[in-house]
């Protein structure tokens, strides 16, 4: 060996070492997590859907109430989907449950009421794509199925110098080429675990625990000193500000409550009727007008009770909330699936979004 063989800093270890450093970890330092207590393809499943976007500890209770009132594929396929986004409200990402309902109903068609174990025929069901579909066949049947989520994306951005814009198809290649050369071998689905562990608790985007990770003497970030440059990302666009207008609409002491169309924000869920603000327009002027408009309904009393505000991905929305009284008309939808005139809790126990718990909060005097 020469001496600048002798002095060159250790290269990326071979896909073996890596995977056993890995797995030695993960079993010392795995967190007790109830989806990881099971190897149910149905709770898996579940928990996984529930995962995307979402902090683990927000997901516990709801992933515990979800499979205490739908504990199978068949009760669930049975379930209204009303029902299942009452229990999955306040989570977010709607979509998520909507899905999970239409493949419960599928896999009761197709599958005899259960997840298939070919990875294909999981990408085949609703909302399931190539992450869920890895992460399923891999946990729950043992399949060398590999995953790339944020938390995996970052962890091999780092270890093997991968510069290129993360979200750029040069990237996603190498993640998922890099990913699929490191499950092959025993335990696939604790291989991928541990990488989105590893993510999640020391490989983190910034101020990484670099002196605990079992991958510091193969990470190319770490030799460079700087493992906080990656992964790249593309500048992310500022979110757009909207103003909007909801109204507690009272009549003979119930409320109007409306549901959204199946299609676009917040789809099939439930809130006060209401409606964008228009550039320059008073927010009371707003709210007159989009009753009309919407609801069909004539209003002589509209009390500001305040404002609520609720960021999206790429909105951020300010909405006025406002006690209507003197209504005079009948309901006739423009836009909107169905009303419902309601008592405070029933209204309270319908299916809504982020912004509509916030303005009922306010509405109705509760702790935000």
């Amino acid at each position: 060996m020469s001496a600048r063989e002798a002095e060159a800093p250790p290269g990326p270890r071979p896909p073996r070492a890596l995977r056993q450093r890995l797995l030695s970890w993960y079993g010392a330092h795995r967190r007790d997590l109830p989806w990881r207590r099971t190897r149910d393809p149905y709770a898996i499943w579940i928990s996984e859907a529930m995962l995307q976007q979402t902090r683990v500890e927000t997901v516990v209770p709801y992933y515990e109430r979800f499979l205490g009132r739908f504990p199978d594929v068949a009760t669930l396929a049975r379930a209204d989907l009303e029902d299942v986004l009452g229990v999955w409200t306040g989570l977010g990402y709607y979509s998520r449950a909507r899905n999970l309902h239409r493949a419960a109903r599928q896999m009761v068609d197709q599958h005899a009421g259960r997840l298939p174990d070919d990875p294909a025929a999981l990408r085949a069901l609703p909302g399931i794509g190539r992450y869920t579909a890895g992460a399923v066949a891999s946990i729950a049947f043992d399949r060398p199925e590999p995953i790339v989520d944020g938390n995996v994306a970052r962890v091999l951005a780092r270890v093997h110098g991968i510069r290129d814009e993360i979200d750029g198809a040069l990237a996603r290649r190498r993640l998922w080429d890099e990913a699929a050369r490191l499950v092959e071998g025993p335990d696939p689905g604790a291989l991928n675990q541990a990488l989105m562990e590893l993510g999640a608790t020391l490989c983190t985007p910034r101020r990484p625990r670099c002196s605990s990770c079992p991958l510091t003497r193969s990470c190319v970030a770490h030799r460079a000193g700087d493992p906080e440059s990656l992964p790249r990302k593309a500048p992310r666009s500022r979110a757009r500000s909207v103003e909007a207008v909801a109204g507690l609409v009272l009549r003979r002491g119930r409320v109007l409550a409306v549901r959204r169309p199946e299609q676009g924000l917040l789809a099939g869920l439930w809130e006060l009727p209401g409606g964008d603000v228009s550039p320059a327009e008073p927010p009371r002027d707003a709210i007159v007008r989009t009753l009309a408009q919407r609801v069909g309904l004539r209003v002589s009393q509209a009390e500001p009770l305040g404002a609520v505000e609720h960021v999206f991905t790429h909105l951020r929305l300010r909405l006025h909330v406002f006690r209507c009284a003197g209504v005079q008309g009948r309901v006739r939808l423009r836009d909107l699936a169905e009303h419902r005139w309601l008592p405070d809790a029933a209204l309270r126990a319908l299916p809504q979004g982020g912004p509509m718990r916030k303005a009922l909060a306010l509405a109705l005097g509760d702790a935000p």
